[in-house]
Parts: C-alpha cells; sequence; structure tokens
C-alpha cells in the first residue's frame, strides 16, 4: 500500500515534469524514480508556520505538490545546514528545507538530492557557494536573487535559476515567504555551503 512518502515523491516527481525547460527536463530524464525508502524520524520547524500561505500563493500545478506538505508538515523531516551562529537566530527560524531525495532524504539517491527550500518572510540568505552544481525553481514568487557579481532581481514562480558549480547566490524575500523546489548535482550532496562570496584562484574577490 503506498505511503504518504510514495505520494510525496509522486508529486514532486509531477510538479518538475510540469517544468517547460530543457535543463530541467534532461534531470528529470536522468533520474531513476525507483528509489528505495529511508526511515528517518520525523523534525519540525519553526518555518513550518508558512505553510499555508505557501500553499495559497504557489501556482495551480505546483499547489498538489505545496498542499500536500502542508498537510503532512509533521511527518515529514526537515532539516537546517546552519545554525545561529551562521546568519543569527531570525534566519534560523525562518529557515528549513525538506530533501525528498538523495543522501539523507526519505529517498535513497547518490546521484542527485532534491527537495524544498523554506524562506520566512524579510529573510536574507547571504551569498554562499558550494560545489555542487544547483537547480531552483521558485514555486512561489516575489523573492530576490542574485548570482555572481550581480544585482538581486525579482524572480516570478515557475522561473528556473541555475547556479554552476562554485557560483555565489544570494536570496532575499519580500513581504511573503519563500517555497522554492531544488535540485543539487555533480558534487557533495550533503556539503554545507561555503559561506561569503566565490573567490578566485589568486584569493582575490
Amino acid at each position: 500500500m503506498p505511503t504518504i512518502f510514495d505520494e510525496l515523491l509522486e508529486r514532486f516527481q509531477a510538479c518538475l515534469a510540469g517544468v517547460d525547460n530543457d535543463l530541467v527536463r534532461d534531470e528529470v530524464a536522468r533520474i531513476g524514480w525507483d528509489m528505495p525508502a529511508r526511515s528517518l524520524a520525523r523534525r519540525a520547524l519553526g518555518c513550518l508556520r508558512y505553510l499555508d500561505r505557501l500553499a495559497k500563493l504557489a501556482p495551480a500545478d505546483a499547489r498538489p505538490l505545496t498542499r500536500f506538505v502542508a498537510d503532512h508538515r509533521d511527518e515529514l523531516r526537515w532539516g537546517q545546514t546552519y545554525t545561529a551562529a551562521d546568519f543569527g537566530q531570525s534566519f534560523i527560524d525562518n529557515y528549513g528545507w525538506l530533501e525528498v531525495f538523495g543522501t539523507r532524504g526519505h529517498f535513497v539517491n547518490e546521484e542527485v538530492a532534491a527537495g524544498l527550500l523554506i524562506l520566512g518572510p524579510d529573510i536574507v540568505y547571504p551569498d554562499h557557494h558550494h560545489i555542487a552544481e544547483e537547480i531552483y525553481i521558485p514555486l512561489t514568487g516575489g523573492t530576490e536573487w542574485r548570482m555572481g557579481e550581480g544585482g538581486f532581481h525579482v524572480r516570478d514562480a515557475g522561473e528556473v535559476i541555475h547556479h554552476a558549480s562554485n557560483v555565489s547566490h544570494a536570496m532575499r524575500t519580500g513581504k511573503e515567504p519563500l517555497m522554492a523546489l531544488y535540485l543539487w548535482r555533480g558534487g557533495p550532496l550533503a556539503q554545507k555551503s561555503t559561506i561569503g562570496p566565490m573567490t578566485d584562484l589568486k584569493g582575490r574577490g
């Protein structure tokens, strides 16, 4: 009999399949979706208080996933990579992620990690970078995103944001929270990001 985790994976896959983007389509085609389940203890976070609002903000094609996650929030394993020592307690109280599959998610996958990121309103996720290549798909709009040395730009729900390996990026929410779907590949899938902008090999900013 299918579990809530099976349904989570099914809805996650359906949400990805609806994205009209070659990069995402190629990645979805490479993923082996018959993944073994991993038994994880439930864990709740403060940012889950935004889930009902996020489900309302999401566009119709993402709502089956966002509403399901909101309805089953207390049965899932939510995580945080950082501590208050990194970005402060306010950030920690408004930040978290759900890894659907990967090296620490509800389903086992050693090649790619994927899940959902939550940021509360009026939160800055400072510049950071990591070895893994990253694809973000915001499921809610209004958040400002920055990559490399560029400025912040508002991104709409459904846009595809691609961060190559070790490219610095940052996010800044407005009056509404953010939920974004993410895919990590091509690097350590549980690596803690390096805080701050990426410098070149000679150490210059």
